[in-house]
Formats: C-alpha cells, sequence, structure tokens
C-alpha cells in the first residue's frame, strides 16, 4: 500500500549534503546545515531560501533554530549564533578541541557534545563556558536538558537539580546524568555494550531511553540511575528515537521502527518495508514519518502500522525530517532539501473494541485470591 508522492519544491542551493534540519518554534523558518560549510535559513511560507550563513571553516554537524537565533556546530571545533533577519554571525563560541557533533539551547543556556570526549554550557550572551563536563572515555555523540520544573524529586535532590540535569550519551557504551549547577557527575548509566547513539527523556519525569549499537533500547531513572527495563527484538544498531504518548518509537539498521510501551517495554508493533536502515523518525498527527537509507520517506499510520505513503526523489540517505502543517520537509546527503505535500493521507479505520475480559482475579477468586549509507540503487 502507499503511492508515490510528488514534491511540491525541490530546493538545491546547497553544494553538499545536509546533516540537520531545525524548524523553528513559531514554525516560520527552517535551518539546514551542510557538509559544504554553510547554514541556510527558509521561509516555510514559500520555501524561498532567505539567508546564507557563511563563516564556519569545516562542515556543519548540527544546527538548532530558535525565533530569534539560530545556532550551528561544525567540525571546525565552532559554535556559531546567528541573527535571523540578516544572517549575520552574532557570537563565536571557542573551546573545544575536535568536532562539535551536538547543541542543544534551553532555559538560556548552550549545550555542546564533541569528539574531545566533553560537554560543555555556555552563557549564551557572552559566548563564554560557563561550564565543563569531563569524564566520558571517548567521544560525545548525542544530548538531552531536563529542566528543574520537570525533575519532581525528594527534598534532598532541590541543590543537585536546581539548574537541571544535562545528559550524555557517548560511544565508550555509558550515557551520564551531570548536574549543571556544579558540573558534577550525578550518575552513571552502565548497561549497553554498544556506542550510545540516541537519546530522549521523558518530561515532565526522569525516565532516559538511550538507543545503542548492541542494538537495544535500554530506560533508565537519571536520578538513581538504575536501569528500568530493555527493549530488545531489533537485529542491529538502534539510530533514532521518538517519544511520543508513552509510546517509544526506534529506528533501526535492520530496516524496521518498532513501538514499544515506555512503561513496561513491551513491543506492540513493527513498521516494516525500508530498504535501508531508518535513518529518522518523527511523528505528527497520528501520522509517524520515516527516513532512511534507502533514500526514501514513508508515511505509516502510527495506530495500525500500515504504509500509507512513499516519498521518492532522492538520491542518498535522507538525515533529518521535520513536518509543519501540512508539509514534510526532508533533508539529504544528496544536499536537497524537498517539500512534500502530505495532505490526503489515508488513514487506517479506527479499531474495533476489543470484547470484554473476565479478570484473572475473578476467575480465581473462589480458589486462591488475587494472582549508512550507500547510494540508492534505483529500484
Amino acid at each position: 500500500m502507499g503511492g508515490g508522492g510528488s514534491a511540491l519544491r525541490v530546493c538545491a542551493d546547497h553544494r553538499g549534503g545536509i546533516n540537520w534540519l531545525s524548524l523553528s518554534p513559531d514554525g516560520q523558518r527552517l535551518l539546514t546545515g551542510s557538509e559544504d560549510g554553510t547554514a541556510r535559513l527558509w521561509s516555510t511560507a514559500d520555501g524561498q531560501c532567505c539567508a546564507l550563513l557563511q563563516g564556519h571553516e569545516s562542515y556543519v554537524t548540527f544546527c538548532q533554530l530558535e525565533d530569534e537565533a539560530a545556532f550551528t556546530c561544525s567540525a571546525d571545533c565552532t559554535i556559531r549564533k546567528w541573527d535571523v533577519l540578516t544572517g549575520q554571525c552574532l557570537q563565536v563560541f571557542r573551546g573545544h578541541t575536535s568536532i562539535v557533533n551536538r547543541i542543544l539551547v534551553a532555559n538560556n543556556q548552550l549545550f555542546s557534545s564533541s569528539y574531545d570526549r566533553t560537554a560543555r554550557a555556555w552563557s549564551v550572551d557572552k559566548g563564554q563556558v560557563a561550564r565543563e563536563f569531563r569524564g566520558h572515555r571517548n567521544c560525545v555523540l548525542t544530548l538531552a536538558y531536563s529542566a528543574p520544573q520537570d525533575l519532581p524529586g525528594a527534598p534532598c535532590m532541590e541543590e543537585a537539580v536546581a539548574r537541571g540535569l544535562l545528559v550524555t550519551g557517548s560511544t565508550d557504551g555509558t550515557a551520564k546524568v551531570w548536574q549543571v549547577a556544579s558540573g558534577c557527575c550525578h550518575q552513571t548509566l552502565r548497561g549497553h555494550t554498544g556506542a550510545v547513539l540516541c537519546l530522549v527523556l521523558a518530561t515532565p519525569g526522569h525516565t532516559a531511553f538511550t538507543g545503542s549499537t548492541d542494538a537495544t533500547v535500554r530506560a533508565w531513572d537519571i536520578l538513581s540511575g538504575q536501569q528500568l527495563r530493555v527493549f530488545q527484538e531489533h537485529q542491529g544498531s538502534v539510530i533514532c528515537l521518538e517519544l511520543v504518548n508513552r509510546h517509544v518509537y526506534s529506528g533501526s539498521t535492520d530496516r524496521t521502527v518498532k513501538c514499544w510501551l515506555a512503561d513496561t517495554g513491551e513491543r506492540v508493533r513493527t513498521f516494516a518495508a525500508h530498504r535501508h536502515s531508518v535513518s529518522a523518525l518523527k511523528y505528527h498527527a497520528g501520522t509517524l514519518f520515516t527516513g532512511s537509507g534507502d533514500a526514501r520517506a514513508r508515511a505509516f499510520d502510527a495506530q495500525s502500522g500500515a504504509l500509507r505513503r512513499v516519498f521518492r526523489g532522492h538520491a542518498f540517505i535522507i538525515n533529518c525530517i521535520q513536518v509543519h502543517g501540512q508539509v514534510l520537509y526532508t533533508a539529504s546527503h544528496d544536499g536537497a532539501l524537498r517539500l512534500w505535500d502530505v495532505r490526503g493521507l489515508p488513514r487506517a479505520p479506527p479499531p474495533r473494541p476489543a470484547a470484554p475480559k473476565r479478570s484473572l482475579s475473578r476467575l480465581f477468586s473462589n480458589k486462591v485470591g488475587c494472582a549508512a549509507a550507500a547510494p540508492l540503487q534505483p529500484a
């Protein structure tokens, strides 16, 4: 099932692959970061490029777009802050000694992770390092931040979480929880036997979900460091995670996405049909959108798992996807940003109500009581 979707617009201004795509909180702009060392701002109203951000001396690894500023990080070991109206560079953040992998802007703080085995917190206004987080034995890949108001806990924890907690995932096989106020390591989350590639936090709350090259997803209590459960049915590395409505979606090199109940670890659905690794995930309005190393994006009915549409046109792996309104945005290593119309996606019929079940306690009450990617090969 699923027909081919045709692109509304193809934006091929970049001269290298697009590594990341970010949507502004107000939904008015998109930001792309590229192998060509530049970033570009795009209008979601008409798909036009409205600013070219130049200044990095190597490829852009990641980007984040806020309503009033854009942030990019690069293999040149720096982070840059840009004016979204003029495209002017407002600040250069220097301090990392190797490739900067990820950045995260939250609560007026800027966090970064690097191949130099550190994560850092920066003053957004001054461009200076406010805190260094040292302890990983290999490169730090992924970041997540939990704000103080999202961390209900005992009074004895108030000082530790006064400025929130930063969670980092590394190729050393661990995730670490850091006190932002002090820079101290609060917990080390041990259990994975491979690199931690992706990470999401449940908010509000204090549960982290990590995906690894060991083919598992693991749930952790970031306050106590306890491993809560292991999700293990994938046959390849877990590359990307999405957490929606107490369901965890995991994309893997085994060419599938799996949907799990966050609270129990039970697998409830598998989304197949991919011909290569699943590289990107985005849930939107009952639809699960995926990007793959087979250069295609797909739309699945999230409830039934049925494939609803295939979007063909890219030539290489899709690195990132976003959805705004009735438009799907896909960014690829082929250098193109593509816009797709997602109106009219067929929906699965609502599930039929299950027949009422008698509880086990009633049944037994009179006895005992309660009981990466390669170029696309044309299909």
